[in-house]
């Protein structure tokens, strides 16, 4: 028996430790050529995009440091899979699934924001005021989809490199992005044309000033230090404001000094938890994040508490300390609670996990709590109760 000589290690040969092996059982290949036999091992790039297994799964073994073994299903079974840096799986949704995923359902609740000043004036009791307020969320939540979907088209070569925006409607090819420009637009026109004809003039012309500078944040101003900050905590008080122009309703300065601290309380209590999240790791989900240190932004949220309480402490102790008629200085009393919220609030932006406003609110029982007695006590202010 004659001993086979010694051959030099070859990685793209099939078969040699660091090749990518393709098990497969035989069928027709697409274009009418016939695949391997049924042993079919073959070598196919490791990273080669846009691959996909054939009508049967397919087993891929790698050997060597760092590689894997899995098995990627039929294109028939409905999951994906795509190369690169970012990664999305899953099934391919539909076109207006993708949409309606792109106008970020999720963040709509943001939009309540609007009925804050009639609360606040204690406006809400009367039928017209109610229905013009629904107008209103729509028509905030229709120019805010158009913001989103523009943003998802403008990123979305950016989002294909990012591990988890990667999955984004836009970025994963299931919204085309001229689509997403198209419908952003008609939304934006739409949203600025109904409220000049359901509310007034006022109504469509903060409504417009909100696009201007939320698309002029897209383009530009996310790349702004401090501005960015700004902007988005603009965006915020807009939403209180609205409810209040769209009745006509005066808004009082301590109000809009509480609401806008308090927006940027929570503004850079995020971004502060997302840099302390993102202290260690290579990369990071915002481009200035890496601009700002923890420190400063520690600052900032401390600030804006301190502000947005000392807001409310002089509108609540505006009008004195007396009950006006109810039982007890309801007004006065709803400090309190707001001042606990506030330091609730704040134990999780100083863990670093205070991410989205609605998430740390709806999710944190104690918060919720507070946040119903508060309401509670300022329902009864205004009633004089």
């Amino acid at each position: 028996m004659t001993d086979t000589p010694h051959r030099p290690y070859d990685p793209a040969r099939p078969g040699e430790r660091g090749a990518v092996l393709v098990d497969r059982p035989a069928h027709d290949a697409p274009g009418g050529a016939t695949a391997a036999p049924a042993a079919g091992t073959g070598a196919v790039p490791a990273n080669e995009p846009g691959s996909e297994a054939g009508p049967a799964a397919e087993r891929v073994t790698a050997t060597g440091p760092g590689n894997r073994t899995g098995t990627a299903a039929a294109p028939g079974a409905g999951t994906r899979a795509e190369t690169g840096t970012g990664t999305a799986t899953g099934p391919r949704a539909g076109l207006g699934a993708g949409l309606l995923r792109t106008a970020r359902p999720r963040q709509w609740v943001k939009n309540l924001l609007v009925v804050a000043a009639p609360a606040a004036a204690g406006e809400l009791a009367a039928r017209r005021t109610v229905l013009q307020l629904a107008v209103v969320f729509v028509l905030f939540t229709v120019a805010a989809s158009a913001v989103y979907l523009v943003n998802d088209a403008r990123d979305a070569d950016a989002d294909r490199a990012h591990p988890a925006k990667c999955r984004r409607p836009v970025a994963a090819g299931d919204v085309p992005v001229p689509v997403a420009y198209g419908l952003g637009g008609v939304l934006a026109m739409a949203s600025v044309a109904g409220a000049t004809v359901l509310c007034n003039v006022m109504t469509a012309g903060l409504l417009g000033a909100y696009l201007v500078i939320q698309l002029a944040y897209c383009l530009r101003l996310k790349h702004v230090l401090v501005v960015d900050l700004a902007v988005v905590t603009t965006g915020f008080l807009m939403r209180a404001m609205i409810g209040g122009v769209a009745l006509g309703i005066p808004l009082s300065r301590w109000f809009l000094i509480t609401t806008g601290f308090g927006a940027l309380f929570m503004v850079s209590a995020k971004r502060y938890s997302e840099a302390v999240q993102m202290a260690g790791s290579e990369g990071a989900t915002r481009a200035l994040l890496t601009e700002y240190s923890t420190g400063y932004l520690r600052f900032v949220w401390q600030l804006a508490a301190g502000v947005a309480v000392l807001g409310y402490c002089l509108w609540a102790l505006e009008s004195g300390g007396t009950a006006n008629g109810s039982l007890l200085p309801w007004r006065q009393l709803s400090v309190i609670a707001f001042i606990l919220a506030v330091l609730r609030y704040a134990v999780f932006a100083d863990r670093g996990t205070a991410g989205a406003p609605e998430d740390v609110v709806l999710r944190d029982r104690p918060l919720a709590v507070i946040g119903i007695v508060w309401t509670a006590m300022y329902a009864m202010a205004v009633a004089d109760l």
